[in-house]
């Protein structure tokens, strides 16, 4: 395996248990790409508090009949067009919506937009995930 670095970690033996029982309900099929996972989620973490590019999710759920709200939405969105890939609206029931706004940019574009999004009044709830946009991992 070309490439592949093996080295050893030592942990106790409560702490690997946990481990272990983590890594099966989370469905990881060995404790290599578990590992793996964290590694990366602790440098995507690092990335983000140093500006580097992102990309995410703000996902947002209300009420249907609050049509004063979309107009107020989508005069937000309009204020941040270079950061907005796509916008989705879905139907989860009868009475709700959900909008599901892909975003790239730094990690304060992304957070500045959410912000001013997610406290709009007759938003039930929202929520900003951020990722990476896959370079360098």
């Amino acid at each position: 395996m070309a490439g592949i670095e093996r080295f050893g970690v030592s942990l106790e033996s409560g702490l690997l248990d946990r481990f272990d029982k983590m890594l099966k309900e989370r469905n990881y099929t060995n404790r290599s790409e578990a590992i793996r996972g964290l590694i990366r989620e602790w440098l995507v973490k690092k990335a983000w508090q140093s500006g580097t590019k992102i990309a995410g999710t703000i996902t947002l759920v209300y009420g249907h009949h609050h049509r004063e709200l979309v107009k107020r939405l989508t005069d937000i969105r309009d204020d941040f067009q270079k950061n907005i890939i796509s916008a989705q609206h879905i139907r989860p029931d009868r009475n709700n919506c959900m909008e599901i706004i892909a975003v790239n940019g730094t990690p304060s574009e992304a957070e500045s937009l959410s912000d001013l999004l997610r406290p709009q009044k007759d938003v039930k709830h929202g929520a900003l995930f951020m990722t990476s946009t896959g370079d360098g991992l």
